[in-house]
């Protein structure tokens, strides 16, 4: 369940920072601004998935090795 956290986490982001990366110098990168009922909200989300990658990664540490 660790491992999975941390995977999760890591995806969480890697395209948390696509999607901020994106925004601010336009690079074509990420899934964040192709979700359609984004848009005009891909920084908002882009943060969102920053930070919930920090928490799972903080639930990872919580959890058990194993």
């Amino acid at each position: 369940m660790k491992q999975l956290l941390e995977f999760l986490g890591f995806i969480a982001l890697v395209q948390g920072a696509m999607g901020l990366v994106h925004e601010f110098t336009d690079w074509h990168i990420g899934l964040v601004q192709r979700v359609g009922f984004l848009d005009g909200l891909e920084i908002y989300a882009s943060v969102a998935l920053v930070v919930l990658a920090f928490a799972l990664f903080a639930a990872a540490e919580s959890r058990k090795p194993g």
